[in-house]
């Protein structure tokens, strides 16, 4: 089994929705038990919070379930141990998680868009309000992840 952890600033718009998107994806491909999957978050702003209402609203447009009962959480660095790959939606991001794991000899920890063989960030709907460009970027880069993890590049 993989286990995938999506991270962004709070866990609660671009990381659940990866999240989502990913789950939906191994699921419509029948790959469920091979995936484990969750999100998290580097500051702890948002902690207990749920998925920001407008980033439900998008995943719902586009037929995506999720479990409404998902709630922000920080990421620690007992996660290092617990996830094979660890997904940053920006360079802020990953330079944050360099304060709780603070290296990474197994090189777990990856940018989203680089699957999609990009070097720029996940679109923040936080400052656009632009969920729409979130779900194309999310929907781009976890496409081209599964299909690089499933050897179908």
């Amino acid at each position: 089994m993989k286990n995938i952890l999506f991270v962004c600033h709070g866990n609660i718009c671009r990381s659940p929705m990866g999240e989502f998107i990913l789950k939906d994806l191994v699921a419509r491909r029948g790959l469920g038990s091979a995936y484990h999957i969750e999100s998290a978050a580097v500051s702890s702003e948002e902690i207990g919070n749920p998925i920001y209402p407008p980033a439900k609203r998008c995943l719902e447009r586009h037929g995506v379930p999720y479990d409404d009962a998902k709630r922000a959480r920080r990421i620690k660095a007992e996660d290092y141990g617990r996830f094979d790959i660890i997904i940053c939606m920006d360079a802020s991001n990953l330079r944050l998680i360099r304060r709780i794991i603070p290296s990474d000899p197994e090189g777990k920890i990856h940018l989203m868009m680089s699957y999609a063989g990009s070097d720029r960030d996940v679109a923040d709907p936080w400052y656009t309000g632009d969920f729409e460009a979130t779900w194309r970027d999310l929907s781009l880069g976890c496409a081209a992840m599964l299909d690089s993890l499933e050897g179908n590049e």
